[in-house]
């Protein structure tokens, strides 16, 4: 058993290969961002312990930065079939009905993630139109917001990998 199998999660075994693009690309971009997150808290605990002030940038820096590591996340997710769903009555089903219920649920995902790069794109474009500056540092919104729709097309393209898979597995 090698050490990708031994972490496998439970759920459907549709017989499909492992994605083109390792799914390790996103966790190396996650374990960045969670660096960078450390850091970032870590400076501001210092400066709020020997000043007793905050360094401002820090919230804005951290939402922005989890919110992108919650997508790279989905998108690691959907990759590696790791994504959350219900497997109590799939498992029992047998493996055609599991595959066609499967690409249903990937189609679904597939129309919210769509949904959420084709509004997330609209909403960067009103902020960068509008010239929308954050509340803290001032700096264009729009720079927070363009990597939501970026990495929900990501998300639709791992969707889309994982939906070919399953299909040609079957």
């Amino acid at each position: 058993m090698s050490d990708g199998d031994q972490h496998r999660a439970p759920g459907l075994e549709l017989g499909e290969a492992k994605p083109r693009i390792p799914v390790a690309l996103e966790g190396a971009i996650g374990a960045a961002i969670m660096a960078a997150l450390a850091l970032i808290t870590f400076a501001n605990v210092l400066a709020r312990y020997f000043t007793n002030a905050s360094i401002a940038f820090t919230e804005e820096y951290s939402v922005a930065l989890m919110v992108i590591m919650t997508l790279v996340g989905s998108a690691a997710a959907f990759g590696a079939d790791r994504h959350i769903r219900m497997t109590f009555f799939t498992e029992k089903l047998s493996r055609p009905v599991a595959r066609r219920i499967e690409q249903a649920v990937l189609a679904a995902s597939f129309a919210v993630f769509a949904a959420i790069a084709y509004l997330g794109a609209l909403y960067v474009w009103d902020e960068y139109r509008f010239e929308v500056l954050s509340p803290g540092l001032g700096v264009p919104q729009w720079q927070y917001t363009v990597w939501m729709p970026l990495l929900a097309v990501l998300i639709c393209l791992r969707i889309l990998g994982r939906m070919w898979r399953v299909l040609r597995s079957g």
